[in-house]
């Protein structure tokens, strides 16, 4: 299933990103970061952070650096 979703993102990466002028306010752009949570925490959590992301990207707020959070040990 995360391959599934990454793939999807990809494909909005691909064919519908390029149509739209650049917009993020972040780095890594909202795309890259829901790949990387995804591929990170898996499809339910990482698509999770990632629509928190995109909420987040407005323009009041500041953006900037967010990278996704290492996962924690469990120790």
């Amino acid at each position: 299933m995360k391959k599934l979703f990454i793939k999807f993102i990809r494909l909005y990466q691909r064919y519908i990103s390029p149509l739209t002028p650049p917009t993020c306010r972040f780095e890594p752009t909202c795309s890259n970061y829901a790949v990387e949570a995804i591929s990170e925490y898996g499809a339910i959590k990482g698509t999770g952070m990632g629509i928190i992301r995109i909420l987040k990207c407005h323009p009041f707020h500041p953006g900037g650096f967010d990278p996704v959070p290492p996962k924690k040990d469990k120790h």
